[in-house]
């Protein structure tokens, strides 16, 4: 079904000159260009038959010539789809030098009924689309064509061409209005196409800041965004929590890529809500494994308590749960200490932990059995008295020797 014609004509007169890579800008200033020169088409042959009747054929025929060149200039940018300053250029002096040459044929600001307001639009034009430095100039001619317009008034007793009084009185209601009216779509045009722009930015700041806060702890977002530096933090007390898939390397071999990452999905989503709801930092996945740390990259007094009962949560959520026919079980270490927190990365940022703190806590993990929540004396001294917790005796931990572990039974606080 075809268009309505009136729908036909704006999307023509949408692409006249236009380019293959405008942007935004290009675009809003090309259509300004345009709409100032459609405006000067359709309102030149009124004013050229209205000076023709009422006696004035000199001031029609600068009508009718501004008319031509007002449409060879349009015709000439639509077809060659390009160098918009030129044309532009060529469309502001017409416009300034029409107004000059009417001023002076009709004897002056008033006799030509204030037709000079119309070089008004001409710096408006140029503010718009160049910019103030350019604009500056356009409005110094504008203020010429008034001076001139002035001693015209005083200094010509026999104008080429003299309207009636009552013409003068009507055109000049006409060019003002008129002229105002232009100039206020051209800026509300500017305005609106510059509120959409800033919309759409604020949109494109507001999902990347949402994507930055996906990756990054709020605190250290706002650090980035206020005070570009490198971050690197040194914290006396933290507590990090590595848990990890029993078995998942044969799990995996049974599912289907789509069912493997929707697996992941719906435990490490879970995992996520439980992060944000006791307040802790998601650090990252590695596989199957999941990172959390507390204490970090803001104090707390409670970190080991809370990444505990985390981790109670993390646990009684998989063992109750099958997942694409499979029933889960966790290996979870915990441990507490000094760690060094920072930011790493150019493109792909990531915040990170080091230290001792951090490899014996993904000992743990790794030298921790299936369905237990192991910790280290460390993080047990922080923890048993809100925790019940068993000793389990000791292990030799590579690097570190023989070291006392507990695991994890239940939250004492709860029970009681």
């Amino acid at each position: 079904m075809r268009k309505p014609f009136l729908q036909r004509l704006l999307a023509r007169i949408r692409r006249i000159g236009a380019g293959p890579d405008e942007d935004d800008d290009q675009r809003i200033r090309r259509m300004i260009f345009v709409g100032a020169s459609l405006g000067g088409v359709f309102s030149l042959p009124f004013y050229g038959l209205v000076f023709a009747v009422f006696g004035a054929p000199l001031a029609a025929a600068v009508m009718f010539a501004y008319l031509a060149i007002c449409l060879l200039n349009l015709t000439a940018f639509g077809m060659l789809r390009g160098y918009l300053e030129k044309f532009l250029f060529i469309l502001l002096l017409t416009h300034t030098l029409g107004s000059l040459l009417l001023t002076i044929a009709l004897g002056g600001l008033m006799p030509s009924a204030m037709h000079a307001v119309w070089g008004l639009l001409a710096p408006l034009g140029a503010i718009v689309v160049h910019g103030p430095r350019t604009a500056v100039r356009w409005f110094a001619a504008y203020v010429a064509v008034i001076a001139v317009g002035i001693y015209a008034s005083y200094g010509i007793e026999d104008p080429a061409n003299a309207l009636d009084p009552g013409v003068i009185s009507a055109l000049m209601g006409v060019n003002i209005i008129a002229a105002s009216a232009f100039a206020f779509g051209i800026l509300y045009y500017f305005v609106q196409q510059r509120d959409l722009a800033f919309r759409l930015l604020r949109g494109e700041r507001e999902r990347s800041e949402e994507l930055l806060l996906n990756i990054l702890p709020k605190d250290i977002v706002a650090i980035l965004k206020n005070q570009p530096r490198i971050i690197a933090d040194h914290f006396t007390g933290a507590t990090i929590l590595f848990a990890d898939v029993v078995n998942f390397t044969p799990i995996s071999a049974r599912l289907t890529p789509t069912e493997l990452v929707d697996l992941l999905n719906q435990v490490f989503s879970h995992f996520d809500a439980l992060v944000e709801k006791h307040g802790v930092e998601k650090i990252k996945t590695i596989g199957d494994c999941y990172m959390v740390a507390s204490g970090v990259p803001r104090p707390r007094p409670d970190h080991a308590q809370v990444l505990t009962r985390l981790a109670l949560e993390m646990r009684e959520f998989v063992d109750q749960r099958e997942f694409h026919g499979n029933k889960l079980s966790l290996r979870i270490g915990i441990n507490s200490g000094p760690v060094v927190a920072g930011v790493i990365g150019q493109k792909k940022f990531i915040y990170d932990l080091w230290g001792d703190a951090v490899n014996t806590a993904s000992r743990m993990e790794s030298h921790g059995s299936s369905g237990v929540i192991q910790i280290t004396r460390a993080t047990y001294d922080l923890i048993k008295d809100c925790f019940a917790c068993d000793y389990i005796g000791t292990l030799e931990i590579k690097g570190k020797g023989a070291m006392d572990v507990w695991q994890v039974c239940g939250d004492l606080l709860k029970t009681e």
